[in-house]
């Protein structure tokens, strides 16, 4: 029965704080510098974005909670608020 594993997950409209746009961007902007450094500098940027990452999981998790929404659901709507606003900037 893998298909009763594959469920699709229903998207439903999620009220984002401008907080959490921010943290993603942040991280996403992170995430981007890291495009073209190599040895100790990728490291340095690594270590930020992962860092940047961690504060916006957080702050998904916490407003899911405060919410009562779906975890996943909150995640997604964050990603797609922030990387369809523009092209993937590490293009």
């Amino acid at each position: 029965m893998v298909g009763a594993l594959c469920r699709p997950l229903k998207i439903i409209a999620v009220d984002l704080p401008d907080d959490l746009i921010n943290l993603e961007r942040d991280a996403e902007e992170a995430r981007a510098r890291m495009a073209g450094l190599a040895d100790a500098e990728h490291n340095a940027q690594w270590k930020r974005w992962r860092e940047a990452s961690a504060a916006v999981q957080g702050a998904i998790t916490a407003h899911a909670k405060a919410t009562g929404e779906n975890r996943m659901s909150v995640e997604m709507a964050v990603k797609k608020a922030v990387r369809h606003e523009t092209e993937d900037p590490a293009e």
